[in-house]
């Protein structure tokens, strides 16, 4: 099998598709990765064929407009206004990705696209006349009248309304139709067509294979979905064969009990010192030790504080087993990485699919109640931190559901799903 894998945005976006093209080597298949450009090191260090596609709307992550979007989490009608503003600025960056979409395509001889949400690759799969995977790194994707969409903030509804709450993913989709019809008609020489735009489906009306890249054990799943949906598990990316951790951080580990992770990966906001402030302020109410990711800069990196230490980053399957406790920001990346660590969290979300982990581990008794980025001071978070490092019973939770979500194996059932339609 050659498969092409399409991705775009952040590390939470991208990082799976890399666990699941090393696994596909592994298995003997043929794998490209094409993502932005700026990930062809984490390619190169794990030995993945990589295409590169312009960065796109990833170079607005220090724009003034989308860290005020971050910082708000799109709440109130300034939220809103915020969020259309960001949405159509991304809009005029999305021509370029698709162009390369399109030649990487051209250029694959592809067996089957396996693509995110976030770019319509199903117009490219159908112009190499082979199937298209959906993968959905979180619920809400895939309709269903069992529960509500996960990904829209809701008051509680009557049960016939769950199926429409849905129509908000699609509409999101539904904002980008214009640009990907032009791209689909001028550049893939395709013909408009009905329903050309719907991910679910192929030309033909058949149900396309969904890869949920996430739990059953920590989110709902509709028993009712057919079988074209397959809740995997997460898929994790084993640490690179030649990474070995920096002599500070394997000297800090050993001089003192175990510390807390702090990182909030992508999730800039607009104000880094105030955040590392109150992080460091919060540590040492804890009475706790620290390492401190700077990610994408939500960290400032120039940071001293006693039994703190700071780190660009790490990979999360070597570093979190080796912590008491893990604070992060809901990315479901980092929050399958930290289940498999058997470890309590705390969760501070911003946006999107966020608040949703959040409540999950919050639910699953994991972690304390989430601690909005928006509300974020060092009193809750001392608060948040003391209550994951302490109770004994938060700890058991979290170790029992971890040998659960190790056994899933997600990477090797979305393996077994992608065999059977090539």
């Amino acid at each position: 099998m050659r498969a092409l894998l399409v991705t775009h945005g952040t590390r939470g976006d991208v990082q799976p598709f890399l666990a699941l093209a090393v696994a596909l080597r592994e298995r003997g298949h043929e794998a490209l990765l094409a993502a932005p450009e700026s990930f062809a090191p984490a390619a190169s260090e794990h030995g993945v064929r990589f295409a590169p596609l312009d960065e796109g709307p990833n170079r607005l992550m220090d724009d003034p407009v989308v860290r005020e979007a971050v910082d708000g989490g799109y709440r109130g009608v300034r939220g809103k206004i915020t969020a259309v503003r960001t949405a159509r600025r991304i809009k005029p960056l999305m021509g370029a990705v698709l162009h390369d979409v399109g030649e990487v395509a051209r250029a694959s001889l592809a067996d089957v696209v396996v693509h995110s949400p976030s770019l319509p690759a199903q117009h490219a799969a159908e112009m190499l006349g082979v199937p298209a995977a959906l993968v959905a790194l979180q619920p809400g994707w895939v309709p269903t009248s069992a529960f509500p969409c996960p990904m829209v903030p809701l008051p509680r509804l009557p049960r016939f309304l769950n199926r429409a709450t849905y129509l908000t993913v699609s509409a999101t989709l539904r904002a980008f139709s214009g640009i990907a019809t032009t791209w689909r008609t001028t550049e893939l020489g395709l013909p408009r067509r009905r329903g050309s735009h719907d991910v679910l489906h192929d030309a033909a009306g058949h149900d396309r294979l969904v890869l949920q890249a996430f739990s059953r054990h920590v989110t709902q799943v509709d028993p009712g979905w057919p079988e074209s949906v397959r809740t995997t598990g997460f898929w994790y990316l084993p640490t690179a064969p030649e990474w070995s951790p920096p002599d500070r951080l394997r000297r800090f580990l050993d001089d003192g009990p175990a510390p807390v992770y702090i990182g909030f990966g992508s999730m800039t906001g607009r104000d880094s010192r105030r955040t590392t402030t109150i992080v460091t302020d919060a540590v040492r109410r804890a009475g706790v030790r620290a390492v401190l990711a700077t990610g994408w800069g939500g960290i400032a990196p120039d940071t001293e504080a006693d039994g703190v230490l700071v780190i660009d980053q790490a990979p999360h399957d070597w570093l979190f087993p080796r912590m008491s406790a893990v604070v992060h920001h809901g990315g479901g990346g980092t929050t399958g990485a930290a289940l498999a660590a058997g470890r309590p969290q705390v969760v501070c979300p911003f946006v999107a699919d966020q608040p949703h982990w959040a409540n999950r581990m919050h639910a699953a008794g994991v972690a304390p109640s989430p601690v909005r980025q928006q509300q974020l001071n060092a009193d809750l978070l001392a608060a948040a931190l003391t209550a994951a490092t302490d109770d004994i019973g938060m700890r058991d939770r979290a170790e029992r559901l971890g040998q659960q979500i190790r056994a899933e194996n997600g990477v090797t059932t979305a393996i077994d799903a992608l065999e059977r339609i090539t």
